[in-house]
Order: C-alpha cells, then sequence, then structure tokens
C-alpha cells in the first residue's frame, strides 16, 4: 500500500480551469472599459482574457472524465491552488498593457487584489490605464467572498457538491448557515455582496464622486481591500465629507458578518443585535473612534499631513471624521487612508498598528484574527481565573448564549498562537531581507491582516514599490496565508497532509 495518500487530481485541475474561465471572463469585461474611456490598451485587455479563457478550456477539456467527489484534502488543494493560479493568471493585464511590465511586481500587485490586502508597488495610480485599473479594482471584488464561494454556486452545473470548498475556504469558528444547502448559502451572499456594490456606487455617484471612481472604490470597499483610482487614496475627497462618510457606512457592513445582513433584509433585526460579536465589533469602533478622535483633536500636527487635502482640524467634526474613518479602514482591513495616520502622533502610530491584528467580523470580507477569535480567548482567559479558584467546576465558554465545545476553543488558541509566530517569522525575514526594524514590523503584520497601508517605508503615503524582490515574494506569500486563514496552507506544508494516514 501507497504511503502517500490518494488525490483526485482531475477534479482539483478540472476546478483550475473553471476558475481560469472565470477570471478570464472578468479579464474581457475589464477590456470593455478599456474601450469605452479608448485608453489605448483595450486589444492587449482581450489578448490577456482570450489567453486565460484558452487555458481555463484546456484544463477543463483535459480532465473533463473525473471523479466528482472532494474530499477535504482536495478541498484544501483547490483553495490554495485556486488563489495561486488566479494570481498568476491576474498578471497578463499587468504584463500585456506595459502598466507593471516586471512579473515579480505584477504578481504582487495581484495577489495583493485577490486577497484583499491593498498594497500596491504602483507610485503614479493616476497614470495607470483605465481599463487596467478596473481589473485591478475588480481582482479585490472576487477575493472579497471568496473565488471558491464564487465557485461552489456554479458547481451544481458540474454535479459537484461544494462543502469541502466552503470549509476549506471559511475556516473560521462560525457555523451559521442561511441554507441548508451549501450552494444556495453562496448564492445568497452573493446577491447581498452585488446589491451592496451596487448601493454604494449609486450613492458615491449622487455624493460628487465621477462614476468611473465611484465603481472602483465600491468594488474596493465591500471587499475591504483598498485599492484607489487616486494617488493620495480617499484623502482626494477630503473636502467632500459626504463621499467619506458613505465609504465609512460601507466599510462597516463589509466588515460586519454578511449572514447578519440577510437577517436584517429579513426583518429579523433581533438575530443583528443579540449577536455577541456584532455588539462587540460595534463597541470597538465606537471605542476606538473616541480615543483616536481625541487625540487627534488636541494633539495631531496637520503640518505633518500636508500631501493631503487640508483639513479643517480645528473642527471637531473634522477630528471624529478622520479618526472614525482611520480606525475603519484597519479593523475592517480595507486599508484606505484620508491622512497619514503614522504622521499624527507616536501614540497614534503604536495604536493603529495595534489595530491590524484586530481584524473584522468572522462571515465578513475582512481579513485579521476576527473579532470572535478574541472574544472567545477573553472569555476563556476570565474562565480561567474562576477554574483556579472552583478546579473542580464545569465552566464550559459560552458564545451566544451556547456553549462552545472544546475542540473549538483550542483551534481558536492554536490559530493565535500559529498567527504571532507567523508574524514574528515575518518581522525576522523582512529585516533579514534589508528591510529597518519599524518598516519590518509592520510590513509583517500589515501583509498578513491583508490591512495594506504599514509603518515607517510603508507607511500610508508610501508604496510597496521599494521593497527588494525577495521581500515582495514574502510579502505575497503572507497575504496568502493571511487571507486563507492560515492553516488552509501551512497544512499543505506538512508531511502528514501527503500521507495515507
Amino acid at each position: 500500500m501507497s504511503r502517500f495518500a490518494k488525490l483526485n487530481y482531475k477534479i482539483i485541475f478540472h476546478l483550475m480551469g473553471l476558475l481560469l474561465l472565470v477570471n478570464g471572463g472578468f479579464i474581457l469585461l475589464s477590456s470593455i472599459v478599456s474601450f469605452a474611456y479608448n485608453d489605448g490598451v483595450g486589444m492587449q485587455m482581450i489578448f490577456a482574457g482570450v489567453t486565460v479563457l484558452a487555458a481555463g478550456l484546456a484544463l477543463m477539456l483535459f480532465t473533463w472524465k473525473h471523479s466528482k467527489e472532494i474530499q477535504k484534502r482536495e478541498g484544501y488543494l483547490i483553495v490554495t491552488f485556486g488563489w495561486i493560479i488566479m494570481s498568476l493568471a491576474g498578471t497578463l493585464p499587468y504584463i500585456f498593457t506595459g502598466a507593471i511590465p516586471s512579473f515579480t511586481n505584477a504578481f504582487f500587485e495581484t495577489m495583493s487584489g485577490y486577497t484583499t490586502t491593498g498594497a500596491t508597488i504602483l507610485t503614479d495610480i493616476e497614470s495607470v490605464p483605465k481599463g487596467v485599473l478596473f481589473w485591478r479594482s475588480v481582482t479585490h471584488w472576487i477575493g472579497g467572498m471568496g473565488i471558491i464561494v464564487l465557485a461552489i454556486a456554479i458547481l451544481p452545473l458540474l454535479g459537484i457538491g461544494g462543502m469541502q470548498l466552503f470549509a476549506a475556504e471559511a475556516p473560521g469558528p462560525g457555523g451559521d448557515k442561511l441554507h441548508p444547502r451549501i450552494t444556495d448559502t453562496a448564492k445568497r451572499l452573493w446577491i447581498i455582496y452585488v446589491g451592496y456594490t451596487a448601493a454604494e456606487t449609486l450613492l458615491l455617484k449622487l455624493a460628487g464622486m465621477d462614476f468611473f471612481d465611484a465603481i472602483n472604490h465600491s468594488l474596493s470597499t465591500l471587499s475591504t481591500g483598498g485599492f484607489s483610482t487616486k494617488n493620495v487614496s480617499v484623502a482626494f475627497w477630503n473636502d467632500q465629507p459626504l463621499i467619506q462618510y458613505i465609504i465609512m457606512i460601507f466599510m462597516f457592513l463589509a466588515g460586519t458578518n454578511f449572514i447578519l445582513s440577510y437577517f436584517a433584509f429579513k426583518t429579523k433585526f433581533s438575530k443583528v443585535f443579540r449577536d455577541e460579536e456584532f455588539r462587540l465589533y460595534g463597541y470597538f469602533i465606537i471605542g476606538l473612534t473616541l480615543v483616536a478622535s481625541v487625540v487627534i483633536y488636541f494633539q495631531a500636527d496637520p503640518s505633518a499631513s500636508s500631501v493631503y487635502h487640508p483639513l479643517v482640524w480645528g473642527e471637531l467634526e473634522s477630528a471624529i471624521r478622520h479618526g472614525l474613518f482611520q480606525v475603519l479602514a484597519v479593523v475592517t482591513t480595507t486599508g484606505f487612508v484620508t491622512a497619514d495616520f503614522t504622521a499624527w502622533t507616536p501614540f497614534l502610530t503604536i495604536f493603529f498598528f495595534g489595530l491590524m491584528f484586530l481584524g473584522g467580523s468572522s462571515g465578513s470580507t475582512s481579513g485579521g484574527v476576527k473579532i470572535v477569535r478574541h472574544l472567545i480567548m477573553i472569555k476563556n482567559g476570565i474562565i480561567e481565573f474562576r477554574r483556579t479558584l472552583h478546579p473542580n467546576a464545569i465552566l464550559p465558554v459560552r458564545y451566544n448564549n451556547k456553549a462552545v465545545v472544546q475542540p473549538i476553543v483550542f483551534n481558536i488558541l492554536a490559530f493565535f498562537i500559529l498567527y504571532l509566530l507567523s508574524f514574528i517569522v515575518g518581522v525576522l525575514v523582512f529585516s533579514w531581507l534589508g528591510l529597518d526594524f519599524k518598516t519590518a514590523l509592520g510590513g509583517a503584520a500589515s501583509t498578513l491582516g491583508n490591512v495594506g497601508p504599514a509603518l515607517g517605508d510603508l507607511g500610508p503615503t508610501n508604496t510597496y514599490a521599494g521593497l527588494p524582490s525577495a521581500a515582495k515574494w514574502w510579502s505575497t506569500f503572507l497575504m496568502l496565508i493571511g487571507r486563507l486563514e492560515l492553516f488552509t496552507v501551512l497544512i499543505l506544508l506538512t508531511p502528514f497532509f501527503w500521507r495515507n494516514r
């Protein structure tokens, strides 16, 4: 008997082909934008799209006769390699149009898009052709709800069940479902996702934003990505507060569990407000905004952010708006900026660095550790104190009035330890590759948490263009494991994953 696990490679490659077909279709959609704005790269975009479609079609045809059963091992491989294959194919629009001729830079930008990190190597975003900018935002949008969640909504057409894929794509502690069938769950989530995107686009357009900017920022907001069409990000509209407030509303929604949005649309508001994670998420945003706004109002130096449009520093509204915006952008890992928060005060630099480890809600498009994990770790810590006084008492951790089984608690604790170890290793590798301490610290936290802006040379007013090539590849690895919540990718590096038993 073979020592190695038997894998259904044909289904893996077949689904890679399906994902490439989806990717190619969106590239062709971006080519329409190129022709509409006459940006001069329409044919190159079509060539890129056709190339990806042809590769996807070839993979599907060569693996047409395959077993349709997906086990856990195949699920992890499909998710991880799906992200990598999509990112490799996603480089073609950048390379064919010449917008990003370097493969290393193009792969970095694409992985940053699909993982909704929002870190960029582009130094002059506004000079990039509009079709390419739209493709750049689309990579966020596809990655936001998950390439695989999109795929499992299509899988019934192929007669394939998608439960194993969903488990690998969303390995967090949340287990709520909208519908017993996983494909119906995926469809409902996508309807909400598309609806929010359309609503934000319309509101931004009505608020005075150009339609092209509105659709791109909506794609980035709902995916909690952070790619902007402007060099100075959302700070371009510092003199139009309404635009920033609209983006804030949708950043908050994107960082909330999408299942709660479904309940809200069904007028089941009690389920929303009884949810412990949602309540803590709201309390965090309010409390953190209060701290940031007070420091901005009384201590921040406006001259330190002179690269942006002038801020009305004498007004409380301005301090609250910029404090709330940056808290939401970092907590939800969207990464938009209205000012250089690292230039305000040393306290706020450390403050926002700490927020990079928070994350939004489970079941949202945000990255990071997630609120529910922090909540359960805090509850478990409090119970450990009680257990020291009452060692024989049975004291389960409760979440939403239900006892959390020990394996989930252990999984969350293991995740947090692995997350911190990944961060430490990330910092060490960045330092070894020549980054200074502050930049290495911020770069590791930001890429692992899929935040985007970091500290030091990678701060909100800078880009990742100056990183050494090796550091860019290391960043893409951190983005990938952070987006897929560590276990999905790192389990592939263990020998027992490949063994038969």
